[in-house]
């Protein structure tokens, strides 16, 4: 049981041709540039806008097929769909709202208020359920969407940026609180997003669209060490270290330490852009406090005037250096190597 869709559609300049699948309990970050097609895609999925060729299924059922003149409307499509800007309504209380879709699909008054007052305690707004969306922060308002769009039961959610509204400092905590609310759906989903760190913090599997196109399909790490364009290496070139904070170090479940410039202690993600990381092949001298990590080289990719160096160890990582760098270390696959980045390079994020 599965979300497969094999579409095609042209709006304006956008010719949009892609083929997906996404099983039950996985999430799939669809991840490029605008206009690259992301947003089309995801209204597509929800019949907000129909295909020209190709078809849609979802659990074995045809929701789009113009060759056989299928097509289910939205409101009858197992989806719940959160939108970027939230679209709540202003004229209606935050309980209404997370009704809005029960009564869209005839559930009776009085059963479509049980739900959605459920769903509100669920995400933490109980308190709210007689307040207008105004009353709301932005993270609030980001829980009432989504609990409106998991109050229909869906198969299949949807989720078009939903944290591109946000602050820099909400983002995090809002970030956690959606990975937090998402593990308690087993269905299908699919994410919008511009941001990498997003996709390694929710994602199970990436899909980078790009001009209309699915590039490349993998795990972010799959993706991130085997770019199959500069612009796919540039968009998720980062490696994400994931770990607890303790005393300004950052320790891994595998017992690596990295050191931070600034961040508070607990549970946390550590970016590590790869044109930050230096590689030499002797241990480098000075203080133990620098962060140095020792590994085997796996993979040797050059992509134009850049070369991209997957490391393994006790800390993976993938380093990015010029190809004179290259000629002059004379690296290959299974040569031992040493890998230091400072630690003002390196961008921390609670987890």
């Amino acid at each position: 049981m599965t979300l497969s869709a094999s579409l095609s559609l042209r709006v304006g300049t956008l010719d949009l041709q892609a083929d997906l699948e996404v099983r039950p309990g996985e999430l799939l970050a669809l991840l490029g540039p605008n206009g690259a097609g992301k947003s089309t895609l995801l209204r597509c999925l929800a019949g907000l806008a129909p295909i020209d060729e190709g078809r849609i299924v979802i659990d074995d059922d045809v929701v789009d097929q113009p060759a056989s003149d299928t097509f289910v409307e939205p409101e009858q499509r197992p989806i719940g769909f959160v939108f970027q800007n939230y679209l709540l309504f202003e004229n209606m209380t935050v309980l209404e709202n997370v009704a809005y879709g029960l009564r869209a699909r005839k559930t009776p008054k009085a059963a479509a208020r049980v739900t959605a007052q459920q769903w509100l305690e669920r995400v933490g707004l109980a308190e709210y359920a007689d307040q207008r969306p105004r009353a709301l922060s932005g993270g609030q308002a980001q829980r009432a969407a989504l609990a409106r769009a998991l109050a229909t039961n869906p198969r299949v959610l949807l989720l078009d940026e939903p944290l591109a509204a946000l602050d820099a400092g909400t983002r995090s905590s809002v970030r956690r609180d959606l990975r937090h609310h998402l593990e308690s759906f087993e269905g299908m989903r699919i994410l919008v997003t511009h941001d990498p760190v997003d996709a390694y913090a929710l994602a199970d599997r990436v899909a980078i669209l790009d001009a209309g196109r699915i590039v490349q399909v993998g795990t972010l790490a799959e993706v991130t060490a085997h770019p199959r364009s500069r612009y796919v290496a540039d968009l998720v070139g980062v490696n994400l270290v994931t770990g607890v904070v303790n005393e300004g170090v950052l320790t891994t479940e595998a017992g690596a330490h990295v050191v931070i410039a600034d961040a508070l202690p607990g549970p946390s993600f550590a970016v590590i852009r790869p044109p930050s990381i230096s590689l030499v092949r002797e241990p480098f001298a000075g203080s133990s406090a620098r962060n140095t990590w020792a590994g085997t080289i796996t993979d040797v990719d050059r992509l134009g005037d850049r070369v991209r160096v997957g490391i393994e160890g006790q800390l993976p990582l993938t380093a990015e250096i010029t190809v004179a760098a290259l000629d002059a270390l004379q690296l290959r696959p299974g040569d031992e190597i040493h890998a230091s980045v400072k630690a003002t390079d390196i961008e921390v994020y609670p987890a």
